[in-house]
């Protein structure tokens, strides 16, 4: 008996100091925040990943629906990236200025095709795409919150191009 009450603590013990002041979280001890639902998040991470790879479009295909009639080319990136360099026509709305309001106001309308592109997009102009780390990409992001925001017809340039070889026009400060 003494034996099995040793073992009781040792178990409670060991996972009291194993978790180092980490928070165990259950329901009944999480931290309610009405405005921030990390569950929804991820469930439109999952949910919309294979239509996601569906919709990354090759340059050609980006170039192309770029001139259709009705289609928002959104970039997403600060405004002082934006401003050094962009593709012409392109929208700015830094991700970090997403609201409803504040994309209501470029895209009225959820069905609106939007075409998306990223620092991680484009190489050979560190200062105007510098690239993040692949699992932080801005389109990673700005897919995602989109879906979220109710956008259902999002676009985004799918590879890695060189801006000085790309067909795509650019304009910007750092354009000569």
């Amino acid at each position: 008996m003494k034996n099995i009450v040793i073992l009781l603590l040792l178990v409670c013990c060991s996972s009291i100091i194993t978790g180092k002041g980490k928070r165990i979280l259950n329901n009944q001890n999480k931290i309610p925040n009405r405005l921030i639902d990390y569950d929804k998040f991820q469930k439109t991470v999952n949910s919309s990943a294979q239509e996601r790879e569906t919709k990354r479009l090759t340059e050609e295909e980006f170039l192309k629906m770029i001139s259709e009639k009705d289609v928002i080319l959104l970039d997403a990136r600060s405004e002082s990236r934006y401003k050094l360099r962009h593709i012409q026509g392109a929208i700015n709305l830094p991700f970090t200025e997403f609201t409803k309001e504040s994309l209501a106001q470029i895209i009225p309308n959820f069905d609106t095709k939007i075409l998306i592109y990223c620092n991680n997009n484009f190489e050979g102009s560190p200062q105007a795409f510098a690239a993040k780390s692949p699992g932080a990409s801005l389109n990673l992001s700005t897919f995602v919150s989109l879906k979220v925001y109710g956008y259902t017809n999002i676009y985004e340039l799918g590879p890695l191009l060189d801006v000085e070889k790309t067909k795509l026009p650019f304009e910007g400060s750092e354009i000569h």
